[in-house]
């Protein structure tokens, strides 16, 4: 067998050894931790590797195995998986990302003003179906915690300074009616633009009543193009990357109005998708969930946003991020046969762990 077979070879096998261990050990003990009240254990991770010293977390991020890098939107990605919106809210493990393998890291969401989000409990695990209902609500500190904490960090637009691009996703606060939606996102984007190297409008979470109504022809055009031209203004040379974060349960029609009107807008591309109302692929076990109020992400929502990144892809030139269901390499491969440039992991990194990324970044 000559070196590079075999150095594949030993790559599998230890990434093989990595889940196993993951899905066996480590998996079990987080999940039984907190009387399995999945939103603490989130916390706790987050706190945990927020709490990794700057210098381990530099070191990691020099020796970790990195992918394919890809250019997109002016932004060179040293890898093509990311971490998803909602993962690290408040950018609190914001270094560490780097040194898991991950080529990129999208915060947020964050709003303008903070929030606590809606009524716990919000979060419950489908574990049959390895998949996860919450109903977070964009629960956060606010846009301007977290511009001081990287800030804090020394991050600015494109210096990469804890290793990987950052994006920011930004949403609408929940007391903030339509008519004042705009202003709403440009006070967090005039706060965060100048740290951020793309911005994402997340327009399609199902947990914040009459979000998803700005995917909407006209909100969604007049939203899209206020914040075009808000980047202009801040930065005329190099206005920061707009993307737009659709959801997997638009009808055809709806879906292609939206990305024409992010087209005529002038936005850089678009990340698909959030989480699905839909109960489809629940397991027998699961079913309990199928009446809790939220948006449903894993396993079930893998060929969903599989067949919409399919469907964007043939109907626009704008780039593609897709996220929804990526559980395993095949699935990122999967989505990159469909003509996504870029992935991003949230839930399959809950119940899969460092070695989805490890394994994304081997293909």
């Amino acid at each position: 067998m000559d070196r590079p077979v075999a150095g594949a070879a030993a790559r599998a096998a230890a990434e093989r050894a990595l889940l196993l261990g993951y899905r066996s050990a480590v998996r079990p003990a987080l999940f039984a931790s907190h009387g399995g009240d999945a939103e603490k254990i989130h916390e706790q991770m987050i706190d945990v590797l927020g709490r990794i010293p700057a210098p381990a977390a530099q070191a990691a991020a020099k020796v970790v195995r990195r992918g394919t890098p890809v250019e997109m939107a002016g932004i060179t990605f040293p890898s093509r998986v990311g971490v998803a919106a909602g993962l690290d809210k408040n950018g609190i493990a914001a270094r560490a990302w780097a040194g898991m393998g991950f080529g990129f890291a999208e915060l947020g969401t964050v709003t303008a003003m903070p929030q606590p989000g809606n009524e716990k409990p919000r979060v419950f695990r489908a574990r049959a179906s390895e998949g996860v209902v919450n109903r977070m609500g964009f629960n956060n500190d606010g846009a301007q915690a977290l511009a001081d904490r990287l800030t804090g960090w020394g991050v600015r637009r494109g210096n990469q300074a804890l290793g990987i691009p950052l994006g920011i996703s930004i949403g609408k606060n929940k007391v903030v009616e339509l008519p004042g939606a705009i202003e709403n996102y440009l006070a967090s984007f005039d706060a965060l633009a100048p740290l951020a190297d793309y911005v994402a409008l997340n327009v399609s979470s199902p947990n914040t009543p009459g979000l998803r109504k700005l995917q909407d022809g006209d909100q969604l055009r007049d939203l899209t193009r206020a914040l075009v031209a808000r980047a202009a203004e801040l930065d005329a040379a190099n206005p920061v990357p707009i993307f737009v974060k659709l959801a997997p349960d638009l009808e055809t029609d709806a879906l292609y109005e939206a990305i024409g009107v992010c087209e005529l807008a002038g936005v850089s591309g678009l990340i698909a998708t959030n989480t699905t109302l839909s109960r489809d692929g629940l397991a027998a076990a699961d079913k309990a969930l199928v009446d809790e109020a939220g948006g449903l992400s894993g396993a079930p929502l893998t060929n969903k946003a599989l067949r919409v990144v399919e469907r964007i892809v043939a109907h626009t030139e704008l780039p593609v991020m897709g996220a929804g269901g990526i559980m395993t390499p095949g699935h990122a491969q999967a989505m990159f046969d469909a003509g996504a440039k870029l992935v991003q992991v949230y839930t399959g990194f809950i119940y899969n762990g460092p070695a989805l990324v490890s394994g994304i970044n081997s293909l």
